[in-house]
């Protein structure tokens, strides 16, 4: 395994660097993958579309939509670095997990219509997978879509519900799970669509959540009719499609290094503030834990690629990745919450609160990593199932 850089991905990192310094739209306040203040939606539609148009995002589609074939296989791990580094909005949206779909199940008509938009983003996507009863169990999902007509004139009609949308409310297309055959095994009879989120029959409502702030939403389908044209990859095919997304998104939690070490910086800094807490053998153990666990997601971060690099990945490698990021991430959190005693309740907004509150958000965030991409109980029956080759679960 080799963890060391090259000299020409360090010096794509320094592009990337000043880049982001130049044209980042401002630090983002909270942690974690939020959705924006709608003002802030112009700014970060502009930064999107000059990532692409520099090159620094859609590394690895295809060179007539923008890819560029002879960068480096990690030259998108080091952007996603340097824009956590610089605390900045990521791009948001699926439109990563849209364009992955789009690009390895959809047809050519597709990749000229939805790709374009993406650099440009002009379109922000959501993931229109979960529902109320099909989180985890995401092949349980109820919503279903039965076609009307045939051949070009073919509409599939949408009936069902979908929630913890992330970014629904900003979302001009959403990536949708339908289930389009009910009598089918519970992995087979899913179709995944392209939705328009301006169609008629759709109702977003956004949540409130525990953080006070709404960055997921329910989104309502009653009657949609989405074009024939608009499935990506072949009727009740859509499971396959799905799962190659998640494997994305997985990888793409688990690769949020830099952020971890960020924080890890900031819980020195708060426990320097209180000098008997840093003076106390506890605390000090305990961070030196939470620094060594850093480590180590960085090693598990760099072992995940090296094997990438030489086809070696195995089947629990983005699994194990995403669990340790998130508990570690939760973890690092935590502790910040409880250095700061009675004064950890202080949300933000109040003048009083600790760097305006972050640590306390962040804690009530952090939850969700352990969700996202597949909740770590799931998680660690597959990593036994798939990586280990442990008997399956009984059913």
């Amino acid at each position: 395994m080799r963890l060391e850089s090259t000299p020409e991905l360090e010096a794509f990192r320094g592009k990337v660097r000043a880049f982001v310094a130049q044209h980042a739209p401002g630090v983002k306040a909270h942690s974690g993958v939020r959705a924006p203040d709608p003002a802030l939606m112009p700014a970060i539609r502009e930064w999107t579309a000059k990532l692409f148009e520099a090159g620094f995002l859609g590394i690895d589609w295809p060179v007539e939509y923008g890819g560029r074939p002879d960068a480096h296989p990690l030259e998108p791990s080091v952007v996603a670095e340097e824009i956590a580094r610089a605390r900045t909005w990521p791009p948001v949206g699926a439109a990563s997990l849209a364009s992955a779909a789009v690009i390895d199940f959809g047809t050519d008509e597709q990749r000229a219509r939805f790709l374009p938009r993406i650099r440009s983003c002009e379109d922000v996507w959501c993931q229109l997978f979960s529902e109320p009863e099909a989180g985890s169990d995401l092949a349980a999902l109820r919503t279903r879509a039965r076609v009307e007509g045939e051949g070009e004139d073919a509409v599939f009609v949408v009936d069902g519900q979908k929630v913890w949308t992330t970014n629904g409310q900003h979302a001009d297309m959403g990536y949708l799970l339908a289930r389009t055959d009910p009598d089918a095994p519970k992995h087979k009879g899913i179709t995944a669509f392209a939705l328009d989120m301006r169609s008629p029959g759709i109702e977003v409502r956004p949540l409130r959540e525990i953080t006070g702030t709404t960055d997921f939403n329910e989104v309502f389908l009653d009657g949609v009719r989405v074009p024939a044209a608009n499935v990506i990859g072949a009727v009740n095919d859509g499971w396959r499609v799905a799962m190659s997304s998640l494997g994305r998104e997985r990888s793409g939690v688990a690769a949020r290094g830099a952020e971890l070490s960020a924080v890890l910086d900031d819980l020195v800094r708060l426990a320097e503030r209180t000098p008997a807490a840093f003076e106390d053998s506890a605390t000090r153990q305990r961070i030196g834990e939470l620094a060594a666990r850093v480590q180590v997601n960085a090693a598990l971060i760099g072992l995940a690629q090296s094997r990438m690099l030489h086809g070696t990945e195995g089947p629990a490698d983005a699994l194990l990745g995403k669990i340790f990021f998130s508990e570690l991430n939760h973890d690092l959190a935590d502790f910040g919450l409880r250095l700061q005693g009675t004064d950890g309740l202080l949300t933000e907004g109040d003048p009083a609160a600790v760097a305006e509150g972050w640590w306390q958000d962040a804690h009530l965030y952090s939850r969700a990593f352990t969700i996202a991409g597949g909740a770590n109980e799931v998680l660690r029956t597959q990593v036994a199932e798939r990586g280990l080759g442990l008997p399956r679960e009984p059913r």
